[in-house]
């Protein structure tokens, strides 16, 4: 065959040494578009293997010596269709191993490289459209016809090219350019951030953290992981903490309790994180008490059968919620393990983790403020500080040490009224109206210090054998969904701030299972609530900069020998109300955000998605109001902010069984519930492109067989992965 012929590929030099190419070679994928028509996706895609385009979406075309007098026109590509605007098929195009760039080679877009043996090589031949171009003259006929034989590639990065000019081998040397390395983002030449290794942010939308001072398999020694540790929950405090405050003194709880509860919460906290971290999602993400479980906690607590109830009030209830819990938990780790949650993922899309997780803040907006607003001269500075720093742990300990100078100098101090029990002051008409704030506002009215023990561990059954009852074991059972919902989103959010792959499917349904068996154990223990993921805790990754997983693991062991000291909860436990409620606007107002956040991944502008997100949180808040306004015969004997947690023993739906009447009026009144269900319908019936429902570009099998190394991070440990390796949705 002679050597103008296209038709057969040139004999291979026996003398030519074939270069293995290791992690130095970059990966050349095809480019599959992830958010339709964006040249920026295209130009990061570019970058990774070789090709240079304009952010006007046409193609530059450049040739090598031998081409350098081709006249070439651009030609402008539909990146879907794979087809130019005159409605032709789209121009082959390959990379020119020694300038870096593209070179037009004839009809369609094929791999430019192949391996034979581990080694990689340049296609040989030419295409179709080069054929053809050098029929209508448009290539000029060689005689010495150039001939890429080899590409390998040294440890500088440079590659050797092998070409044949008249039967004699000559070497040329190709420069690869490498990628910038750095921490974080990498600021390309056209203002695109790009990840260090040259590809783009994994879910084609929004942009994660930059310059993580830890990442997820960093270990920066002992000491720096036990600061980072702290530090990590230490800003997530106020989660951890503040929910026995709410639930227990609405129990009928003693300060004792409070702090009992506090320090079984730290404890469950700890083990449960260590768990998640080596079984679940393997994300550096916290468990913990969920302020998912606690507006159902809340309507359970107020139901009216234990309204009227003094004697042991506290266990009983408690015993009731932990009955409720468990059968859930079961649920949740069956839904997770079985795979059924891979299925249920499908439908789970941004346009309903928003709305979902923002109702999760707004159900206690009525709590809130009113609570806050007991002790104005705490609270509104606490507010304030959060604001401005937004450091949860500094700002309370200012304003509690501001509150404790208060106190000690006399400004809640009336005359004639007690300030070692401030409840007893309803008795005395001229304290009456003063009782409410010496409450709220001194810090000497807790006991907790006095009554609780310097060293106690909590453990299971500690309150007593858990009651099981249908109402409330059916209303946990669709809250424990809204906690899954919440953890999907939990997940795909901290996968972007740490710069990782998307978790697939199997890792979300791994995930989901793991916190299910987890949330079990907080209800054996008896936390009040359930356990799982902490939305805020992608907040928490995205401010101290530290994803370091072994850095959570180090700081949830502090928990667990914290938990044993009764003294640190008798501490927290005396915690004034009014400072706890101001931290939970804080915090509640950051749940709305992050879940409103979410719409980055999907086409927020879309009037579709806006009028689903906007619809299911109107509706959210607005059904649960209606049922919330049958209010008992004795809403007098309760708390304003508890009165629409009362809606379950008055609602309007009657069908004859107390147990079912219950349970479906308490769901339709908490707003989460309510939200997931109209966004769930909505957005899988209305119709929407996947690009407008933004949904979740989750990491394909194809993605895995062409770099296993992507999932890394979510990869069990060995002796576990032997456990789980039969069990494919999990994987």
């Amino acid at each position: 065959m002679e050597s103008g012929s296209s038709s057969n590929p040139p004999e291979r030099p026996t003398t030519q040494k074939v270069l293995k190419l290791g992690s130095m070679l970059p990966r050349l994928e095809p480019f599959v578009p992830r958010k339709g028509h964006d040249p920026k996706e295209l130009r990061s895609w570019a970058k990774k293997t070789g090709f240079v385009s304009n952010l006007s979406g046409e193609t530059g075309i450049s040739v090598s010596q031998t081409d350098r007098n081709d006249k070439i026109e651009n030609t402008e590509l539909d990146l879907e269709k794979g087809l130019d605007r005159t409605g032709s098929t789209s121009p082959k195009i390959e990379i020119d191993p020694v300038l870096g760039r593209t070179r037009k080679r004839g009809i369609e877009i094929e791999p430019f490289w192949k391996r034979n043996n581990g080694a990689l090589e340049m296609r040989e031949g030419t295409g179709r459209g080069e054929s053809q171009r050098k029929r209508n003259g448009a290539e000029p006929s060689l005689g010495a016809r150039e001939e890429v034989s080899k590409v390998g590639f040294n440890g500088n990065g440079n590659g050797e090219r092998v070409v044949k000019d008249d039967g004699h081998q000559v070497r040329t040397i190709a420069t690869v350019a490498e990628p910038k390395r750095d921490e974080g983002f990498v600021e390309s030449d056209e203002g695109i951030d790009v990840y260090p290794d040259g590809g783009e942010s994994a879910h084609g939308g929004g942009s994660g953290s930059s310059r993580m001072k830890l990442g997820l398999r960093e270990n920066s020694g002992f000491v720096p992981l036990i600061y980072y540790g702290l530090q990590h929950y230490l800003s997530l405090a106020g989660s951890l903490i503040f929910i026995p405050l709410i639930v227990v003194p609405t129990m009928g709880g003693t300060d004792e309790d409070t702090a009992t509860v506090i320090s079984t919460m730290l404890l469950v906290s700890g083990i449960t994180t260590i768990l998640h971290s080596y079984f679940g999602t393997r994300l550096p993400l916290v468990q913990g008490s969920s302020f998912v479980y606690l507006a159902p906690a809340l309507v359970i607590i107020n139901s009216e059968e234990f309204r009227n109830l003094t004697e042991h009030k506290f266990r009983h209830i408690m015993k009731e919620l932990q009955g409720a819990i468990i059968v859930s938990s079961i649920f949740q780790s069956f839904l997770g393990f079985s795979g059924l949650m891979s299925i249920l993922v499908r439908l789970i899309n941004p346009v309903v983790v928003a709305p979902t997780v923002a109702a999760v803040g707004l159900a206690f907006f009525s709590y809130g403020f009113p609570q806050a607003g007991s002790c104005a001269e705490i609270s509104l500075p606490l507010i304030l500080l959060v604001l401005i720093f937004t450091l949860v742990p500094l700002s309370v300990t200012i304003i509690w040490a501001y509150a404790f100078f208060l106190t000690a100098g006399g400004a809640f101090n009336y005359k004639g009224c007690s300030s070692s029990i401030p409840s007893s002051n309803i008795l005395v008409d001229a304290c009456r109206k003063h009782a409410y704030t010496m409450k709220h506002c001194r810090t000497d009215v807790s006991n907790a210090w006095t009554t609780a023990a310097w060293v106690r561990i909590p453990y299971p059954l500690q309150w007593g054998i858990p009651i099981f009852r249908f109402r409330t074991v059916f209303m946990m059972i669709i809250v424990s969904l809204v906690a899954s919902v919440d953890s999907v989103g939990t997940y795909h959010i901290a996968s972007v701030r740490i710069n990782s792959k998307p978790p697939t499917p199997g890792i979300v349904s791994r995930g989901v299972g793991v916190e299910g068996f987890c949330s079990a154990l907080a209800g054996l223990w008896g936390t009040g609530t359930g356990s799982t993921t902490l939305t805020e805790n992608a907040h928490t990754i995205n401010i101290t900069k530290v994803a370091s997983r072994r850095a959570v693991e180090i700081g949830a062991v502090f928990l667990i020998f914290f938990s044993f000291i009764g003294k640190v909860g008798a501490i927290l436990a005396s915690i004034p109300q009014a400072l706890a409620a101001a931290i939970l606007c804080f915090i509640w107002a950051l749940i709305v955000a992050l879940g409103l956040s979410t719409l980055q991944y999907c086409q927020s502008g879309s009037f579709r998605n806006m009028t689903i997100v906007g619809v299911s949180l109107f509706l959210g808040l607005s059904i649960p109001a209606y049922f919330q306004q049958y209010q008992p015969d004795t809403s007098l004997i309760l708390p304003s902010y508890l009165i629409p947690y009362a809606a379950a023993s008055s609602g309007p739906v009657y069908t004859g069984s107390r147990q079912f009447d219950f349970a479906i009026n308490g769901l339709l009144s908490l707003n989460m519930v309510v939200t997931l269900l109209v966004a769930l319908v909505l957005d899988n019936t209305v119709p929407g492109s996947r690009q407008e429902r933004g949904v979740y570009i989750w990491s394909s099998a194809e993605d895995i067989t062409m770099d296993p190394s992507s999932l890394s991070d979510y990869s069990l440990p060995k002796k576990v992965a032997r456990f789980f390796g039969c069990a494919k949705c999990l994987s």
